[in-house]
């Protein structure tokens, strides 16, 4: 047998496609690797920290919280999916087993944060020494009751901007209280050390400081690029023109950004249709051809739709085909054969015409 070598794939985990064909992202073992080496001075994980396994391998949080556990000889808590839907189970799981590093996405801090502070017995017993935010935007703002409760540094809150591509994380920034207070937007800090951080306009020139434009990965993180898809690897992964070595590549994120004066990187949303759900990337289109592509559908249209702040759900929109009467439960059951569970919309709606 082939030795295994840094250079060789750790994990391929598929991301969702606009032409409704997912693309597998390729990930080095050297990838991973370094990433705990560039940031276990900010972190310090030890053989005394509990992690709880609470994201799906799909979801690239998963290679943090497993490889991090293990590596540093931790604790690592299997975490059911049941659990994982329960804020109230999750916290006292959290207390139970003396958890101190917990990663999630802001949309379940949230709820687990509302948990927290109608159970505040268990959250006065909390253990947590870090807990790290990833996929998706943060804001800020609805940190104030976790801060009024618990203050600046027991745990510290840090917030990681990341993508499959770039292996998990990019960013850095630890957070205080003040932010909260103010509301600033979604900070995401400064690159991790290996990295660099482009915010760049359409003819990839630097933008100036508080000015939107594109944002460019470029460093050791980078993943080799789309299995077996290499016009799309050549499209998204291309050659960096402010790199020192030759042969630098940078990844397009297709996120828009911007740079503030203090140097902290400020994330502004997309800059195409595509969509984070619970830290899962999705683009409404590759929903949208599934069901059109049904006999009984003319045209489908996907969006996000927030019912309660800090919940978005996905809705889809279909016109009949002339003569058919298309059943919502009939596609909802084609979109679980053809697509992950998050990918499901919550709801289908028929319309006479889309606006």
């Amino acid at each position: 047998p082939h030795p295994l070598l840094p250079s060789h794939p750790a994990y391929v985990i598929y991301t969702s496609g606009s032409t409704g064909q997912p693309k597998g992202v390729v990930v080095p073992h050297r990838q991973v690797a370094r990433l705990f080496g560039v940031t276990h001075a900010w972190f310090d994980f030890g053989p005394d920290d509990v992690w709880p396994l609470l994201h799906s391998y799909a979801f690239d949080f998963s290679v943090w919280e497993l490889w991090g556990a293990l590596l540093y000889g931790g604790q690592l808590v299997l975490v059911s999916k049941r659990v994982t839907q329960s804020p109230a189970e999750l916290l006292e799981l959290l207390v139970k087993h003396r958890v101190t590093i917990l990663n999630q996405t802001p949309s379940a801090f949230y709820e687990l944060m509302q948990a927290e502070g109608e159970h505040s017995e268990l959250g006065r017993n909390l253990r947590l020494r870090r807990i790290i935010f990833g996929g998706e935007a943060l804001e800020l703002g609805r940190l104030a009751p976790w801060y009024e409760r618990h203050g600046d540094t027991a745990p510290v809150l840090v917030n990681m901007y990341g993508i499959t591509e770039t292996t998990v994380h990019v960013s850095y920034l630890p957070l205080v209280r003040e932010w909260a207070r103010v509301g600033e937007g979604s900070l995401v800090g400064g690159n991790i050390p290996d990295l660099r951080l482009y915010v760049l306009d359409a003819g990839l020139g630097l933008m100036p400081v508080g000015v939107a434009g594109e944002l460019y990965v470029a460093g050791a993180g980078l993943a080799r690029g789309y299995l077996n898809r290499a016009g799309l690897t050549a499209e998204r992964f291309v050659a960096d023109p402010y790199g020192i070595e030759p042969g630098s590549r940078m990844y397009r994120t297709g996120d828009l950004a911007r740079w503030r004066p203090d140097g902290t990187l400020e994330f502004l949303g997309r800059a195409d249709d595509q969509v984070k759900i619970r830290g899962f990337r999705i683009e409404l289109g590759e929903i949208a051809s599934v069901l059109a592509a049904q006999a009984s559908v003319a045209q489908a249209a996907v969006v996000v739709r927030e019912e309660s702040p800090g919940d978005p759900q996905l809705v889809a929109y279909v016109v009949a085909s002339s003569g058919a009467r298309p059943e919502g439960g009939n596609l909802r059951h084609v979109l679980s054969e053809r697509l992950p569970d998050y990918m499901v919309p919550r709801a289908i709606v028929e319309l006479e015409t889309l606006p």
